[in-house]
């Protein structure tokens, strides 16, 4: 815990129950010793402790443990005479823990933007969208991301773990509040569930914003809500507790969700897809391509915003993000931009086998309005398809579920399978025979299948038709309730990946298995036939495990007449030898400044060195290599860069005769990017520009550029969001738009430049997969990022 906390007495914690009617008796409590820690986990009790006892499964076992780890006196809604420790006794422990967490954490809610979401559906999506705007706005300001607390993850500036309870309990809620305090944080947002609103987890917590999206039918059983005007009111309590409310107007109830907003909150944004005087107001809601396109009218503005997340039910999230926005003030670029990067782990994710026959979507939906939203989306994007739905429903609680999501699979699925879901202490077999008879009843097909990962296997292999398999209710969680614990396990995304590959090795389109076997891919090899593919091979690649499997790439492709061309770098191997000679050398704007000694050393590295072993190596496996560099017969002429930089070049001219006399002989030419400087002394340029302007000069129908990453990226943090295939116009589209940004845009560019300048087309492929190049030759479909000029 790195915050620093003021600490207070004992005294000043009994006289706030006292003022909130809470306390109703104590004795022999040292009023004047300090509290320096308040717990209701025995494992974390330090000396000093306040400790609480809470929790249906509350043990006199646990309270005698913190005794003995330091704990001076304990809070409890009953005596335990067994344990020989000061007693605070209260009327309501729930709420009493409330108050006193947020007393001993100094209030933080107080110097935190926290955002409030509240919601039967979609509060994941809407929390996630907010992240990635406040990120984008806080990043142009120098300032640290911003916090999320919802059912996926918690990020607090201190902590970052997978979330099991959608808002936490009170003392870990202000912990994590106190973290984002004390490490600069400026917003943090947070899933809001009715549990909380309707037991104080969330009391005193100071709202900068709520947002109410939509209200269903949820959470309704003895131990949750026992009616729906229990669950509607308790998500209504939160706004008493906000600044702003931001409120769905084409929610149900709308009227009642304003009235208590306008009760309570000084300040009321709208959003709205169907009511123009919305404050902010959705329209013109379109796909193109994979994006989503829609319009927005706010008093600030007036644009089109894009989300590359796919579901068009996620304009309704998006317009709930933009109405926060407008309650803090985040201006309109840092919005639009955090939308168009904006995903969320587990959620609408979409995975497909080889040949995109089967295709899975994991997706957190788990009630019955996220149920019909996402049934509805499916078959609008995916008309005609047969539908499988993999779900299950948590043990001993909202019962109403598993009649709402029988009987909506059961109307839009051609078989249901039903399987684990946190089922907690409940068996699950019940669990799913419970579901099954509403499932049974719209005439759907079903199966029950206790074990999770089985179940999805058998929804996968069982596909004779093209089919959308929906993996509902536990997104990208990685563990399962089994009695009282919490279990680690696969997330259905690792199983949507497995069973996908299986599926693919099993039918005979798994590339790994064609690779492995060359003999069935020569065939698929011989197209290449004839080919000039130029290959950039350095810096991640170069140095990974995969190093081997691409030069016998490279090597099996010269066998079937593929005229091939290795381009390499080697940043990594100029510095080890800079270091081993005591040459001292430093970097201005990511360019190695480069004197004559630096040149030299350089030079030796690349042309001596590397090259000369990638064609050792190549001769190891049969290729019939040459080495060159850019140097050799004129290849590369260059000028130089800036003088600031020192002897680092701008390629100006590539001489293509020599590689022609190779390839024509043969030979695999492999060409270390050191130029001639148009003095005629050297230079030495940058390897993925040397592999790029050597592709345009000998007209090469493919490019590939091995990198660190899955291809080009929207986020660059985030693996899932690779751009498969665009042409020239998209990639300028998106880089416009600031899209494709930071280090995404030198290797757009070099793509860009390499397709207009006559290359047939251009890949960004990641380097350190196994056999990276023979995949994508043989794959069905685009492993890393390909560009054409025209698609």
């Amino acid at each position: 815990m790195i915050m620093s906390l003021t600490l207070y007495p004992l005294g000043d914690y009994i006289q706030l129950l006292q003022r909130k009617n809470l306390q109703l008796e104590f004795s022999g409590a040292p009023l004047t010793r300090e509290v320096s820690l308040v717990s209701c986990d025995s494992r974390q009790v330090v000396p000093g402790t306040l400790f609480i006892c809470k929790g249906a499964h509350f043990k006199v076992e646990f309270l005698q443990s913190a005794k003995e780890q330091g704990a001076f006196a304990y809070l409890s809604e009953k005596r335990y005479d067994q344990v020989d420790l000061p007693c605070i006794l209260v009327s309501d422990v729930r709420l009493a823990m409330a108050l006193l967490a947020d007393f001993y954490y100094n209030h933080p809610s107080a110097k935190l933007g926290v955002v409030g979401i509240t919601g039967t559906k979609g509060k994941s999506s809407t929390a996630y969208y907010l992240k990635y705007i406040f990120d984008e706005y806080l990043a142009a300001k120098g300032q640290p991301a911003s916090g999320v607390i919802s059912s996926i993850e918690t990020y607090d500036g201190v902590e970052k773990f997978e979330s099991h309870l959608t808002t936490p309990e009170p003392l870990d809620l202000e912990r994590h509040f106190a973290n984002g305090v004390a490490t600069g944080m400026r917003y943090l947002t947070m899933e809001v569930s009715s549990q909380a609103l309707k037991y104080d987890r969330v009391k005193n917590v100071e709202f900068a914003a709520a947002v109410f999206l939509n209200i269903g039918m949820d959470h309704i059983s003895p131990i949750e809500h026992p009616d729906f005007e229990d669950y509607f009111a308790s998500k209504l309590r939160i706004f008493s507790q906000a600044a702003a409310a931001c409120v769905n107007l084409d929610c149900d109830h709308a009227d009642r969700v304003l009235e208590a907003a306008r009760k309570s909150c000084p300040r009321m944004i709208t959003f709205s897809q169907k009511d123009p005087s919305a404050t902010i107001f959705g329209s013109q809601v379109r796909k193109v391509g994979g994006d989503i396109l829609f319009r927005v009218k706010t008093p600030r503005y007036s644009r089109e915003f894009r989300l590359t997340m796919p579901g068009l039910f996620n304009v309704q999230n998006a317009l709930a993000a933009l109405a926060v926005c407008e309650a803090v003030g985040v201006p309109e670029q840092y919005a639009f931009a955090g939308l168009m990067k904006a995903r969320v782990p587990g959620r609408m994710e979409v995975y497909a086998n080889a040949d995109e026959k089967v295709t899975v979507i994991v997706d957190y939906a788990h009630n019955r309005l996220s149920f019909e939203t996402l049934f509805q989306s499916v078959r609008e994007e995916y008309p005609g398809r047969r539908i499988v739905t993999v779900f299950g429903c948590p043990g001993y609680k909202a019962y109403d579920r598993r009649k709402d999501l029988g009987e909506i699979s059961g109307q839009y699925s051609d078989l249901v399978i039903l399987t684990e879901e946190d089922a907690g202490e409940e068996p699950v077999e019940e669990i799913c025979r419970d579901i099954a008879q509403y499932v049974e009843q719209g005439g759907c097909d079903y199966s029950i299948v206790p074990d999770r990962g089985e179940a999805v296997r058998q929804a996968v292999m069982g596909c004779q038709v093209p089919t959308v398999i929906l993996l509902t209710g536990k997104g990208a969680e990685t563990r399962q309730k089994r009695g009282i614990e919490y279990i680690d396990c696969p997330s259905d995304v690792d199983y949507a990946k497995e069973y996908l590959h299986e599926y693919d090795v099993q039918h005979g389109m798994d590339g790994m298995s064609k690779v492995r076997a060359l003999l069935d891919v020569l065939p698929l090899l011989r197209r290449y036939e004839g080919r000039t593919i130029v290959i950039k091979y350095g810096g991640s690649a170069l140095d990974a495990a995969s190093t081997d499997t691409i030069l016998e790439d490279a090597a099996a492709l010269q066998s079937v007449g593929v005229r091939v061309i290795l381009v390499h770098g080697g940043g990594k191997e100029i510095s080890a030898l800079l270091e081993r000679l005591q040459v001292e050398t430093h970097f201005e704007n990511g360019y190695r400044v480069t004197d004559q000694t630096v040149l030299e050393t350089a030079e030796m590295a690349l042309s001596a060195r590397v090259n000369k072993s990638i064609v050792a190596a190549l001769d190891r496996i049969g290729a019939k290599a040459c080495g060159i560099s850019g140097r050799d017969g004129g290849l590369i002429t260059a000028r130089q860069k800036d003088k600031a930089l020192g002897l680092v070049g701008t390629i100006t001219k590539v001489d293509p005769r020599v590689l022609r006399t190779l390839l024509e002989g043969g030979f695999l030419p492999v060409v270390s990017p050191v130029s001639r400087g148009e003095d005629g002394g050297a230079l030495n340029c940058n390897a993925d520009d040397a592999a790029r302007a050597v592709a345009e000069a000998v007209g090469a129908d493919k490019l590939i550029f091995l990198t660190d990453t899955d291809g080009i990226l929207v986020d660059s943090h985030n693996q899932s969001t690779r751009i498969a295939k665009m042409d020239v116009s998209r990639a300028k589209e998106l880089m416009d738009s600031g899209l494709i940004a930071g280090g995404m845009i030198p290797k757009t560019l070099n793509c860009i430049h390499a397709v207009e300048h006559g290359v047939g087309s251009v890949t960004v492929l990641d380097g350190r997969m196994e056999h990276a190049i023979l995949l994508e030759a043989i794959s069905e479909k685009s492993l890393g990022t390909t560009m054409e000029k025209k698609r």
